[in-house]
């Protein structure tokens, strides 16, 4: 047995790039800034800051274009994916990338316009957060596995 998945909070680094392909599915793409934050030997803060790529599917991708903004907090629960492609001088190139499997809306209530704890998942409906603080999952209860922040 094995297991692909990625648990990332960071913050949105650019605007999502929406493209609308046919039979109406949609596809986002961003990337997503993880920090942390260490005291090395000398006693000075550093900060190293990694950067993902993140794709984001149909209703997740809906999500993204109308909620996730550059400098949003966000959770993501996804897959990593590594493709190769041919670059223009034709040698070929990597590229590794999470795919969304739920994404979850952090910070205060009007950061972006969006809600805190707003959450989707795969192959739910899109709406309007709800005015509750939990999670959305398309269904009216709370995820018995919701993180506690």
């Amino acid at each position: 047995m094995s297991i692909n998945k990625v648990i990332l909070i960071g913050n949105v680094g650019k605007d999502p790039e929406v493209r609308h392909l046919e039979s109406n599915v949609s596809v986002a793409n961003f990337t997503l800034a993880t920090s942390e934050n260490y005291t090395n030997k000398s006693g000075e803060k550093v900060t190293t800051t990694e950067w993902h790529n993140i794709v984001c599917w149909r209703s997740l991708a809906n999500l993204a274009e109308n909620y996730i903004k550059k400098g949003s907090q966000i959770f993501i629960e996804g897959r990593i994916r590594t493709r190769s492609y041919d670059a223009q001088d034709g040698s070929k190139r990597y590229i590794t990338e999470i795919y969304a499997d739920a994404i979850q809306l952090l910070g205060k209530k009007g950061d972006s316009g969006q809600a805190e704890g707003t959450r989707l998942q795969e192959n739910t409906q899109v709406s309007e957060p709800h005015s509750d603080s939990g999670s959305y999952n398309g269904t009216s209860h709370k995820d018995e596995d919701d993180l506690p922040f």
